[in-house]
């Protein structure tokens, strides 16, 4: 049957209105978004000229959970100012469950160098009390001729060549930690927290830091350190493919040596390969870490010597002595998301992890400055719940040099010296002193 004319008109005029309607919406939508967008602009110059000077520990623990970019613009825009919201978002059941488990190992597993926070989070600024300003021009310096290609050889790179480490036996800062007693001072000066977790101050306190004892107990007749490595294929610029010689290997021997040799420890460095499957790492290193703690109980000490990935317009390099010097990181695994405690990933020595890594970097900044980058804590446990003195330590990058990984394995072995006998921390309630 075929409609007549008024109908066709009727119809046609229904469907129009309806089509403006539709359009209007979108308009309205759109400007809404583009306020939202706006907003959180305004928002983020806002908190750089509030909240920096005037609450730099919050800054800094949301610093790099709250960029609006990507396809999830409007959604993250909706959700900015409510964090419950948009972590939910982001880690909901679909992506990882604390019910999980298997999921749980994967997502640890899936690389600790992916942080979420920005790298220049990492690094103390100028304004740090501790770095100097000729630090920084030296960071720079070493930065720059990387980045030029500019390789010269000069009689003065000749020279640094043959200058050999001497640790440093006054300190070229030291600590007022009465300074530090408030939470948000303590994260500036210290951490950087990645956005799939939140700290807090009843695990960060000075105090209670400093006072753990972190000595080692037992003589060096029985093994006393272990150095293993999760990731042992990660390697450096100049790395041999296959040499167990070079690389993270490499510099583990080189690191174990350095505590024997000159300082009297008994170490053991186990070269086991857990990275074939790399997300995989930390589970399928935990048996033979048991294992291995299971046969040596006297071994106090763990450590998991990694190396850290940077973009290619970064590198970790200063000068020091003389000697172009790779820097290195401590991270520590907090066992909660922003959801909560992971009861699956449970640490009895949480705390004790916490003050060895805040006692290192202490003396790393009294003694070295500028040589550790912030101390990085992320979600997960990555196997530090077997020991109270575990560390996790990021030494250098993919494009630091063998050379320069090797140079920095002699001031971190100094610092390990200096904590573990119990001249540093100063102020730390040794018991039994």
């Amino acid at each position: 049957m075929k409609s007549c004319p008024s109908c066709i008109y009727l119809s046609m005029r229904r469907n129009h209105k309806g089509l403006k309607i539709i359009l209007i919406a979108v308009v309205i939508i759109s400007g809404v978004f583009g306020c939202i967008e706006f907003s959180a602009s305004f928002l983020r110059i806002a908190e750089g000229l509030l909240m920096e000077p005037y609450m730099p520990g919050i800054c800094r623990m949301y610093e790099g959970s709250r960029r609006v970019t990507g396809e999830d613009l409007w959604v993250k825009g909706l959700f900015m100012q409510y964090p419950a919201l948009l972590y939910f978002w982001e880690n909901g059941e679909e992506r990882v469950t604390e019910s999980d488990y298997a999921r749980l190992l994967f997502h640890e597993g899936s690389d600790e160098d992916r942080k979420g926070v920005s790298e220049e989070a990492l690094e103390y600024g100028e304004d740090a009390m501790h770095l100097s300003e000729s630090m920084q021009s030296a960071f720079l310096k070493e930065n720059e001729g990387y980045l030029s290609g500019r390789q010269e050889e000069t009689a003065e790179s000749e020279a640094q060549e043959e200058r050999s480490f001497v640790p440093v036996a006054e300190k070229t800062y030291h600590y007022r930690w009465e300074e530090l007693s408030d939470y948000e001072d303590l994260i500036k000066a210290f951490y950087a927290v990645d956005s799939t977790t939140v700290a807090g101050e009843q695990l960060l306190q000075a105090e209670t830091l400093l006072e753990r004892d972190m000595r080692i107990q037992g003589s060096a007749e029985e093994p006393q350190i272990l150095i293993y490595h999760t990731h042992s294929k990660e390697a450096f610029a100049d790395s041999v493919a296959g040499d167990d010689n070079s690389g993270i290997l490499g510099a583990g021997d080189y690191l174990a040596d350095l505590l024997r040799e000159r300082y009297g420890y008994n170490v053991i460095h186990h070269k086991g390969c857990y990275d074939e499957v790399r997300d995989y790492a930390y589970s399928n290193a935990l048996p033979a870490l048991e294992a291995l703690l299971g046969e040596y109980p006297s071994i106090e000490v763990v450590i998991d010597l990694h190396r850290d990935e940077m973009p290619a317009d970064r590198r970790l390099v200063m000068d020091l002595q003389g000697r172009p010097t790779a820097q290195f990181m401590f991270f520590n695994g907090l066992c909660r998301t922003k959801k909560g405690e992971i009861d699956q990933m449970e640490n009895p020595y949480l705390m004790d992890n916490l003050a060895l890594s805040f006692q290192m970097q202490a003396a790393c900044n009294e003694y070295y400055p500028g040589i550790a980058r912030r101390i990085y804590l992320k979600a997960y446990r990555y196997n530090m719940h077997l020991c109270p003195k575990t560390l996790l330590i990021e030494l250098g990058a993919q494009n630091n040099t063998e050379e320069e990984i090797h140079n920095a394995c002699e001031p971190l072995a100094h610092v390990l010296d200096l904590v573990f006998r119990g001249q540093e921390p100063e102020s730390g309630t040794q018991e039994g002193d």
